[in-house]
């Protein structure tokens, strides 16, 4: 029998403290994240969730040094990025953090494997050895697709490719901007899919935002936002085997 993990003994991957960021609009200020107190744990797998307006997008910009708060700290990795200078900061989210976005931002005249080695390229200064690698390539599911440029692959085929190139230096982190956003059902459980197998797996640390339930089921924990504070840090959604179907 496995020995349990003591989960005191398990890092902050993420340690948000009174966090503030308010936009100026003409002569009034505008608050987008107020006093937000936030933790993630190293290999955790959380998704916020809440209304258009209540600050996930600005949270997770912040979260990933694309944007200087107003107030409060962001530790990334014990790293207090809310303290750097914009070079520094640039330097942390290169290291240290990746994102996903609803779009999939591939280079059209590489094709999958280009897009993906172009980004080991670029970030070269993340994992050196291979491990970790295989079972990433494996988790694609692209079949003899690799040498097929995006305009040749489906949307949920160009996400997974986008998902791969953004982990195969296995950064701390991975952000992930409403991933499903633009794909169809059965693309979205295929994605879905793998990012819980990136967590599961691999112990891949990921902080999804998203407007849809079925998808926020896929994480760990869910985090529900309203007016720029965390209404609910503790809910959770058990896991669906349909999933596990469609993949």
């Amino acid at each position: 029998m496995g020995e349990m993990k003591d989960e005191s003994s398990v890092a902050n991957a993420i340690e948000t403290i009174n966090l503030e960021m308010t936009y100026r609009s003409g002569r009034v200020d505008v608050p987008a994240v107020q006093g937000l107190n936030l933790t993630v744990r190293q290999g955790e797998f959380i998704a916020i969730m809440g209304p258009s307006g209540c600050g996930k997008s600005t949270l997770l910009h912040l979260l990933g040094g694309l944007l200087q708060p107003t107030g409060g700290s962001i530790l990334i990795d014990g790293i207090d990025i809310s303290r750097l200078s914009d070079s520094e900061r640039t330097t942390v989210r290169r290291k240290k953090i990746s994102y996903v976005f609803q779009r999939f931002n591939l280079f059209p005249t590489l094709t999958a494997k280009g897009n993906i080695e172009l980004a080991k390229k670029i970030h070269g200064n993340g994992a050196q050895n291979s491990n970790g690698i295989a079972p990433i390539f494996e988790m694609l599911g692209l079949g003899g697709k690799f040498n097929f440029r995006p305009s040749e692959l489906s949307g949920g085929e160009q996400q997974r490719v986008a998902i791969a190139r953004a982990v195969i230096n296995r950064p701390s982190i991975i952000l992930a901007d409403e991933p499903t956003g633009s794909l169809d059902s059965r693309n979205s459980h295929t994605v879905l899919r793998m990012l819980r197998d990136l967590n599961e797996k691999l112990g891949q640390t990921i902080v999804m935002i998203t407007h849809d339930s079925e998808a926020a089921s896929t994480a760990s924990r869910v985090i529900e936002m309203k007016d720029g504070r965390i209404l609910t840090p503790t809910s959770r959604y058990s896991y669906e085997p349909e999933f596990e179907r469609l993949y």
